[in-house]
C-alpha cells in the first residue's frame, strides 16, 4: 500500500513540504525492499534476444539435395564389385566343381549344376596343407599342356559378364584349377595297394571314409608302385577314386627322367575348399578328415591301444589311497 509521510509544518504554511508517497513498508536494513539499489550505477535496461532452439534451421541454410536412385544404385553397385575382387583376392573365393572326380563329398557332373564351394585363401599363409585336407591348386604344366582353355566371347560387354560371372563362381574360370584330396606330402612315401585294397603311406594304410565307388563298376583300386613325394609337393587324389585323373596319371604319371609328373606344388595351392555354398539343398561344411592319424591307431597293435587306459587305471589306485589317508589325518578326527 501507498503510506503517505507528514511533516510538522502548519497547514498554511506555503513552504511544507508535500506528501511524499513511498512504496512498501521500511526494511530493516534502512532501504525499502521495494526501493532500487543506488550503488550500482544505473543504466538503460538491456533486453537480450531470446535464445533460439538449437534445433531450429537457419533461415538461410539450404537442404542437401537428394541424390537421384539411379546415382545410388550405381555407388552401391560399384562399392559391391570392389569388395568382392578385394575378398576373393585375399579372403576367398566361390568356385564350381565341374566334374565328379570328388563325389560324393563334392557334386559335379558335365552339363549340370554342380556344387559351389567356398575356398578359404588365409589358411595356407600360417601354415601348410596337410593329409585329408581339400584342396582347389591351379594345375601344373605337365596336368593342363594339352587342355583348351574355355572360350570368352569376342563381345566386349559379355566377355566381361563372363569373367565377373567366373569370379563369383557362377561361371567356368579363365584358368584350369583344380579341386582334389591331400594323400602324403614331400617326404613321404605313397603306394597301392594293400591286401584289403587301401593305400599305404610310409607303409601304413589309410583309413579313407570318404572314397566313393560308383555303380555298376568294380570297388577296387588301381595299383601303382612306391612313389617318394618331393619336397615341396603333394599327392592329391579324388575322392571318385575310380573316376579320377590325379597325381597316379596326370602327366603320364612318372616321367622318363625319374621324376613326378603328377605331384602338384605346394606353391600351385590356392585355398582349402571349407563350405558348400550353392545350391541351398547342399549346405554342408567340407569334411578334412585325416586318414594317416586314424590309421596310425588302426595300425597299432590291441595292447598298445589298450596302453593309455591301462596306465590311468594304475595311477588313480595311489591317488584314491592318498586321498584316503589324508581324510584320516584331519585334526579333531576320531579313529
Amino acid at each position: 500500500m501507498v503510506n503517505p509521510v507528514h511533516l510538522t509544518a502548519p497547514e498554511d504554511d506555503p513552504d511544507r513540504t508535500q506528501v511524499i508517497p513511498r512504496l512498501g513498508g521500511p526494511s530493516r536494513f534502512g532501504r525499502r525492499a521495494d526501493e532500487p539499489d543506488l550503488s550500482t550505477p544505473s543504466g538503460p535496461a538491456q533486453e537480450s534476444d531470446p535464445p533460439q532452439p538449437a534445433d531450429r534451421p537457419s533461415r538461410h541454410r539450404q537442404k542437401p539435395r537428394k541424390q537421384p536412385l539411379w546415382r545410388e544404385v550405381l555407388i552401391l553397385f560399384s562399392v559391391a564389385i570392389v569388395l568382392t575382387i578385394l575378398i576373393q583376392a585375399f579372403i576367398g573365393r566361390v568356385y564350381s566343381i565341374p566334374s565328379g572326380s570328388m563325389e560324393q563329398t563334392l557334386h559335379g557332373c558335365p552339363g549340370c549344376t554342380g556344387d559351389r564351394v567356398l575356398v578359404d585363401k588365409l589358411v595356407y599363409r600360417f601354415s601348410g596343407p596337410a593329409s585329408g585336407d581339400v584342396v582347389v591348386f591351379k594345375g601344373p604344366n605337365p596336368w593342363t599342356e594339352n587342355d583348351v582353355l574355355p572360350q570368352r566371347s569376342d563381345n566386349v560387354v559379355i566377355r566381361g559378364v563372363q569373367g565377373l560371372g567366373a569370379l563369383v563362381g557362377l561361371a567356368p574360370p579363365d584358368e584350369r584349377d583344380f579341386v582334389k584330396r591331400v594323400i602324403a606330402v614331400g617326404g613321404q612315401t605313397v603306394e597301392c595297394c594293400d591286401a584289403d585294397n587301401k593305400v599305404l603311406v610310409d607303409g601304413k594304410p589309410l583309413d579313407e571314409p570318404y572314397i566313393y565307388w560308383e555303380d555298376g563298376r568294380p570297388a577296387t583300386q588301381a595299383s601303382f608302385p612306391k612313389v617318394t613325394v618331393p619336397a615341396g609337393t603333394l599327392w592329391v587324389m579324388g575322392d571318385n577314386r575310380n573316376d579320377s585323373c590325379d597325381s597316379r596319371c596326370q602327366g603320364g604319371g612318372k616321367d622318363v627322367n625319374g621324376g613326378l609328373d603328377g605331384v602338384v606344388p605346394v606353391d600351385n595351392v590356392i585355398g582349402k575348399a571349407r563350405v558348400i555354398v550353392l545350391p541351398p539343398s547342399r549346405w554342408r561344411g567340407i569334411g578334412d578328415h585325416d586318414p594317416q592319424e586314424r590309421a596310425a591307431a588302426i595300425g597299432a597293435p590291441s595292447w598298445q591301444q589298450g596302453l593309455p587306459a591301462g596306465i590311468g587305471l594304475l595311477g588313480a589306485l595311489p591317488v584314491l589311497w592318498l586321498g584316503r589317508r589324508i581324510r584320516r589325518w584331519r585334526p579333531g578326527s576320531l579313529q
